[in-house]
């Protein structure tokens, strides 16, 4: 038990170098640097937004849109008694994110109850999705001006009647079912929540697969290049010890690293969904989530937990092998490919696609590939589809005892000194 342990506390100092502490504390403060600056961005996005004005009309009814209550989101630059060329360069040259026109007629066309039509010139000076919210906050206040003038048209000519039933005659009362529970409210927020809670899951788990895979690939690939592996299994110590320390080894580190992307990730998911959240709590959202039974217990966690555990316990003893079949350090690079491969594949069609109504043959290859069960274990615990969790489990078990035993298999000869797959080489070559 003392050899293992050392041989343990050899693992972990290995893997555990000065490189990885500093790229972790890298990681955590990368993404809480890009997390206060989405923040300060989304900020300048919902806030007040300069736009400049171009009244052609000058009537009561230009002023009158002006003083909305709904344009108060805006600081308004008068370019009054500019033409539209004038004013489309005096706006460009400014902040101000969109140029207003207002034709002349405007006025008269509103007391003749007749369509009005303003223009809008938009100045594109980013493309990002918050370089382009300036259009989409300037169309919503132009919807809701429509909206209060049309209110005003209904009751100049049918003062004794609810404008609200004359456009809407029918409406909807919107219910919400998840298994033998019901609440009245919006699919599309309890979707957006679920997204909201669940979204950086599969990404960490992602990153910590390949990046704790690579770890072993490469820790294996050094050893047998340098001939320190030779060394190794020369120690009185089973070699099944030896595969057990160094794939618990990694484990370990990969879990505080799965920690610590955890953290650094909900600090810059955090600065890019404070509005989403802030409108999602307004509309009743947690309270709607808890009715329908869509939030996560201690229980839940630890299910969580054991999933991601057992896939990257999977990860790693496929790292093994390949690492035991890299020649050096530089073709062990490409030995990651196929497992990032076989996680990149569900992590996509977790996104995308709903696993319960793609085809039989497709829903067989996702289900096969065992880092698909636990970017399923979310929607299966809302869902309460606990047989398909146990399932998962048991199949990540199975996968990883049959690895397990090949591991041992080739550690326990000495083909694991002998074993290469080289790639890139022509036959024939010589050494």
């Amino acid at each position: 038990m003392k050899r293992f342990a050392n041989l343990l506390k050899k693992e972990i100092k290995e893997l555990a170098r000065p490189q990885l502490i500093i790229s972790l504390a890298f990681t955590v403060i990368l993404f809480q640097f890009i997390g206060q600056v989405s923040k300060k961005e989304v900020r300048k996005a919902t806030g007040i937004q300069t736009i400049s004005v171009l009244d052609e009309d000058g009537s009561a009814g230009s002023k009158d849109l002006l003083k909305r209550p709904e344009m108060a989101l805006f600081k308004i630059v008068d370019l009054s008694g500019k033409t539209k060329e004038q004013a489309l360069e005096t706006a460009k040259a400014g902040e101000s994110k969109l140029l207003l026109v207002i034709p002349k007629g405007f006025g008269t066309s509103l007391a003749e109850l007749k369509p009005s039509e303003l223009e809008t010139y938009s100045f594109m000076r980013s493309f990002s999705l918050i370089g382009a919210r300036g259009q989409v906050v300037v169309q919503s206040v132009l919807g809701a001006v429509n909206e209060a003038l049309s209110n005003d048209f209904l009751r100049k000519k049918l003062p004794d009647m609810d404008t609200a039933s004359l456009k809407k005659p029918i409406k909807s009362k919107d219910f919400i079912i998840v298994q033998d529970r019901m609440a009245e409210g919006s699919a599309n927020l309890v979707a957006g929540m679920i997204s909201q809670q669940s979204m950086f899951i599969p990404i960490v788990l992602m990153m910590i697969i390949i990046y704790s895979s690579n770890m072993v690939i490469s820790a294996i690939a050094m050893e047998k290049q340098n001939k320190t592996l030779e060394t190794l299994l020369t120690v009185p110590i089973k070699r099944t010890s030896i595969i057990t320390a160094k794939m618990l080894a990694a484990g370990l580190i990969g879990l505080i690293s799965a920690a610590v992307y955890m953290f650094g990730m909900q600090g810059f998911l955090g600065g890019i969904g404070d509005e989403a959240r802030a409108a999602g709590a307004q509309a009743g959202g947690p309270a709607l989530m808890q009715k329908l039974g869509l939030t996560f217990d201690t229980t839940g966690y630890v299910i969580l937990g054991l999933s991601i555990f057992l896939a990257i316990l999977v990860a790693l003893a496929m790292a093994m092998i390949l690492g035991v079949l890299a020649e050096d350090f530089r073709s062990a690079q490409t030995m990651i490919m196929p497992l990032m491969f076989m996680v990149m594949i569900p992590y996509f069609i977790s996104i995308f696609a709903d696993i319960s109504t793609v085809s039989l043959p497709v829903k067989i290859f996702i289900l096969a590939i065992p880092f698909s069960h636990p970017f399923l274990v979310s929607q299966n615990l809302y869902l309460g589809n606990y047989g398909m969790i146990a399932a998962g489990l048991a199949y990540m078990l199975v996968v990883f005892g049959v690895l397990v035993v090949v591991a041992a298999r080739i550690f326990s000869t000495d083909k694991i000194l002998t074993m290469k797959l080289s790639l890139g080489k022509k036959k024939g070559a010589t050494a």
